[in-house]
């Protein structure tokens, strides 16, 4: 088998990567949802509230950790945030650009491995490389008019924190639950699973 052939998307790839995309993109409208409710808790430094910034990057994490081909990280973080642009969100259209930079971060750690690494340490890079890639569209897009050492600086380090525990670390949890129900059966992830 050559490395086209491998890394050829099968039909059941981008089904698969839509229904995480889709999934992600109603969990990103709720979580908008979650960031304006928790606003006031996060009152004493504002740049914390990115602590839970982490779950806005996971399709990216999953969709790579299950598809495992060229791609599959940024096209499910950029169809969540299309999806969750349609319904409603408070950023409107600006989450598209914001889902594609993310995606992309997370796309080169799977690259840097030639996409032939799946494993915990992948998926924390992936983790934090779409967290540094989050961090600096919020630099420029959303926070350019804040302080940067009270402000800008910490968010950046804080959402890159949260997306190495919770997109990385969580993406890869996450993807292994489901490795283990047998819905991945027909994806490379099922073989790593343990026998029942």
């Amino acid at each position: 088998m050559t490395f086209t052939d491998t890394n050829r998307w099968r039909t059941i790839d981008i089904v698969v990567a839509s229904v995480i995309a889709v999934a992600f993109g109603v969990i990103f409208w709720a979580w908008g949802l979650v960031w304006s409710a928790t606003e006031g808790a996060f009152a004493f430094f504002p740049p914390a509230q990115t602590l839970i910034y982490g779950v806005w990057l996971m399709p990216a994490v999953v969709g790579g950790l299950v598809i495992r081909k060229p791609g599959a990280a940024l096209y499910c973080e950029t169809v969540a945030a299309v999806l969750s642009a349609l319904l409603g969100s408070q950023w409107a259209g600006t989450v598209i650009p914001q889902g594609i930079v993310q995606g992309l971060g997370a796309e080169l750690a799977f690259a840097a491995f030639r996409y032939r690494s799946f494993r915990l340490p992948t998926a924390v890079l992936a983790g934090a490389l779409t967290g540094l890639s989050a961090a600096l569209f919020d630099f420029f897009v959303w926070n350019a008019d804040y302080e940067l050492a009270d402000y800008r600086i910490p968010y950046a380090l804080l959402t890159i924190v949260s997306a190495t525990v919770v997109a990385g670390a969580g993406g890869w949890a996450l993807t292994r639950a489901l490795a283990d129900t047998g819905v991945l059966d027909r994806f490379p992830v099922a073989r790593d699973r343990a026998a029942i």
